[in-house]
């Protein structure tokens, strides 16, 4: 069965990944040096648990499209061009890589996850932070 065949949540994750260099969690820093975007999408009860993502943008995954879309009037000023690196995480890296699917075919070409999302990045042993958090809402 190809991935078009199957049905269910895992071949809509396998779709959304097909194809796709997702980041991890040290290429995360590079990434943001370089002018991409960081975006955290994990609830603030999971933020209060894990920690908040140095750097990170955090914008609730219902509102994620509108405001990173350049052309909506409801954009964040971070979101200059379709041609805009974004990494979008959440707790485990599996919402994030449907969202980040979901940014792909909006136009963000260039939008991936975090591989293995904030766990894996606690998993590296790298920094978190207490707040306050970076909120668009």
């Amino acid at each position: 069965m190809t991935i078009v065949e199957q049905r269910g949540v895992r071949a809509l994750l396998a779709a959304a990944r097909a194809g796709v260099s997702r980041v991890e969690p040290a290429q995360v820093e590079a990434v943001v040096r370089a002018g991409g975007l960081l975006v955290d999408t994990r609830t603030e009860t999971q933020r209060r648990e894990q920690g908040e993502l140095p750097g990170a943008l955090v914008i609730d995954r219902t509102v994620l499209e509108w405001r990173l879309d350049p052309a909506s009037p409801h954009r964040i000023p971070e979101a200059t061009g379709y041609d805009l690196m974004v990494v979008v995480a959440c707790r485990q890296g599996y919402s994030s890589s449907l969202a980040a699917a979901s940014l792909r075919a909006m136009g963000l070409h260039r939008a991936t996850d975090l591989a293995g999302g904030v766990e894996a990045w606690l998993a590296a042993g790298l920094p978190t932070t207490t707040g306050p958090a970076d909120v668009r809402r």
